[in-house]
């Protein structure tokens, strides 16, 4: 044939070009490791990356037998599917070992969550105003407000109360307290002089300490921007941990990053509880926030390789309920500490009791046998077995005789870089990174947009109130992602969750406006008390949403990135998580400013995460990968299931290996029967 003879005088070798199993989804266990050899090259050595089966100019330069040579030197399929092979053995997460292992990862969640919630009290800027000026009034209208609570002063007579308090409700600017005419905008810079004048201030905390960062060192009028600099300064270095703590993981293993990370987490959380200023403090916040990154990331890649495919999510789920738990207790820690100091102490001093893991905890078994370090995964296999009372005789498909056979291999580790040489697989980190950045950083808008409210919303004026709502749309988004995720997989509830935060979104950035404009006709019906409840309702639906959107964005990068690079992988989503969530303090240091076009922007990404989406694989009930050949077949799939009787418009990778072989066979039939010069047509060619 024509076109099979100019393929050959193309560079292409007898063979004909096979069409690439992943453009048919993802593979079967089997399928996926026994094409994982195919990419790797001859005599690769230690960190060689496993990619792609190269194209048929490229095979031919190679050689015919380079494909032979890499599969001589891959190790047992039965190694590479540890699913299926290595995990039943053990005893799946019905071993006893297991659970406890799991069990170990859920209770420091309960750690993190008191760490990751702690700026709220820590560096919440209190009402304050100056003690050498009308003190007793001052005092008189602080009794008529309960400040137990947290409830905000009225406007008074005196501007460094007014402004005080309207620096404290930055967001609600304009609005009025009753009958009190509306709190004045922060003053400009020369206003500031006589505002600030004051050399000893008071202040009114709302969070149940007596004191906290702000009122130690007067971290207001020109101090002000020290706060939010000190806000940065953990999300920043929760930032570099991920990315730093990640590819060492990857390299080194779990278990050496996680015990790095509890000791290093003591040394500067404690020491944070000792600054003596505030520089001091927000350099130690970055360290501590470094470490909490390591133990925050080593612990969920842990979690994912402990489980089997049915019960990925929920485990994980449960660690993000305890994780809220602590959430949800830190406002009755605060009061009971009532000073910062002893509160930062408190919240590091358990990462204490996991030292005790350095004992207990072993390295994960699937990274050991997806980097081929084949004699410590024996040895960890066969304490597994005595643990969980494994006998011998149960290893009917042969693992440890295989074992046996591969203990003289060298570790073949792989580095997040080696990722933008895949043709699938980086696809699918970026798609997620954006998900993750555009969930983090629109739940601000959101909670901005509700808040904004609050003098006109009476529930919204006090602190506790206002932290409670928080974190229980967070909890329900939560539940709410167990049911959705159970029904439709890890794509479709991504799908959905995002697009209810784009309409969310748009709806109040666009109807808001309609509605605002109507109001102010006298004979509209509409006022602005409308307006308010319509945004309230689409602020709430928007942090829901959203929410869920950033929690299910690092799980499905969990599942979908290979052993050998999954610390890195998930690092780069929770990274993108950190900057999205970096968006909030920003835009508090510019007093607001471009806040409306920072909303807009992360609308606008939300549309285009939508169509992303529909390019990821579906990860339920899949097996993990293990090597990057394995993550480059998690390709896509159709949305919705086959009708029953309906045939597929793709086939699926057995049928394509039977085709392929008679269409093989059939042609070098065909070529044999014509004569030379002929065409598939039977015509002569020209």
């Amino acid at each position: 044939m024509a076109i099979e003879r100019r393929r050959e005088a193309g560079g292409g070798g007898s063979g004909r070009h096979q069409v690439p199993p992943e453009e048919n989804g993802s593979l079967p266990p089997g399928d996926a490791a026994a094409s994982a050899p195919l990419g790797g090259r001859a005599g690769s050595g230690d960190g060689e990356i496993q990619s792609l089966p190269p194209l048929p100019a490229a095979s031919a330069a190679g050689g015919p037998h380079s494909g032979c040579c890499a599969s001589a030197s891959a190790p047992s399929l039965l190694l590479l599917d540890y699913d299926g092979s290595v995990l039943p053995f053990l005893g799946g997460l019905g071993g006893g070992y297991q659970r406890t292992l799991v069990l170990l990862t859920w209770i420091p969640a309960l750690f993190i969550g008191f760490s990751q919630f702690s700026d709220s009290f820590l560096l919440d800027q209190p009402n304050f105003w100056c003690r050498g000026a009308g003190k007793g009034a001052v005092t008189d209208r602080w009794g008529a407000v309960d400040m137990g609570n947290g409830s905000s002063p009225p406007a008074t007579a005196w501007s460094t109360v007014s402004w005080g308090a309207a620096g404290n409700r930055s967001n609600s600017s304009g609005a009025q307290w009753g009958d009190t005419p509306p709190l004045p905008s922060p003053p400009d810079k020369g206003d500031n002089a006589s505002n600030c004048d004051c050399h000893e201030w008071e202040y009114g905390i709302r969070t149940g300490l007596v004191q906290n960062v702000v009122s130690k060192w007067d971290l207001v009028c020109d101090n002000a921007w020290k706060v939010h600099i000190a806000k940065f300064s953990l999300l920043v270095g929760l930032i570099f941990g991920y990315l730093i703590t990640g590819c060492i993981a990857d390299w080194v293993g779990r278990r050496p990053v996680l015990l790095f990370s509890i000791i290093f987490i003591l040394i500067f959380g404690l020491t944070v509880a000792l600054s003596v200023n505030v520089t001091m403090f927000s350099t130690l916040r970055f360290f501590e926030g470094f470490c909490l990154a390591g133990i925050i990331l080593t612990l969920y890649a842990l979690r994912i390789e402990l489980c089997p495919p049915g019960k990925r999510f929920m485990i994980t789920m449960v660690a993000s309920f305890v994780a809220m738990a602590g959430q949800f207790l830190m406002p009755g820690l605060a009061a009971l500490c009532r000073d910062w100091q002893v509160l930062q102490a408190l919240i590091i001093c358990p990462f204490l009791l996991m030292l005790l893991y350095w004992s207990i905890f072993p390295e994960s078994l699937r990274w050991l046998m997806a980097t081929q370090q084949f004699e410590p995964a024996k040895k960890l296999i066969l304490h597994f077995t005595q643990k969980n009372h494994v006998s011998p005789e149960s290893d009917i498909k042969g693992v440890m005789p295989e074992l046996e056979k591969e203990l003289s291999r060298r570790p073949k580790k792989v580095c997040i870089i080696k990722m933008v040489g895949t043709r699938n697989l980086w696809k699918n980190i970026v798609v997620l990174c954006v998900n993750s950045l555009t969930g983090f950083g629109i739940h601000h808008c959101f909670a901005r947009s509700m808040m904004g409210h609050e003098v006109k919303v009476p529930l919204l004026e006090n602190f506790y109130a206002d932290y409670y709502t928080m974190a229980g749309i967070a909890l329900v988004s939560c539940l709410a992602m167990c049911v959705v995720v159970q029904f439709l997989g890890r794509r479709g509830g991504l799908l959905l969750f995002m697009i209810l935060t784009a309409l969310a979104s748009l709806l109040q950035l666009g109807l808001l406006n309609l509605i605002g404009k109507y109001s102010q006709h006298p004979d509209s019906g509409m006022s602005d008390s409308v307006k308010d409840k319509f945004s309230i309702a689409f602020s709430i639906v928007g942090m829901f949403a959203s929410h869920a959107v950033g929690s299910l964005s690092v799980f499905f990068c969990a599942e979908i990135t290979p052993t050998v690079i999954r610390c890195g992988g998930l690092g780069l989503v929770l990274a993108s998580a950190g900057f999205g969530m970096l968006t909030a303090p920003i835009i508090e240091l510019h007093n607001q400013k471009g806040y409306f076009l920072h909303h807009i922007i992360f609308a606008c990404c939300t549309l285009i995460c939508i169509i992303c989406i529909l390019l990821l694989p579906e990860s339920r009930h899949q097996n993990l990968p293990e090597n990057i050949a394995n993550g480059e077949h998690y390709t896509r799939q159709p949305l919705l299931p086959h009708r029953k009787g309906e045939e597929p418009l793709l086939l699926t990778n057995a049928e394509l290996k039977d085709y392929s072989g008679l269409h093989d066979a059939a042609t070098a039939t065909g070529e044999a029967l014509q004569p030379e010069g002929a065409t598939a047509n039977g015509r002569k060619a020209m």
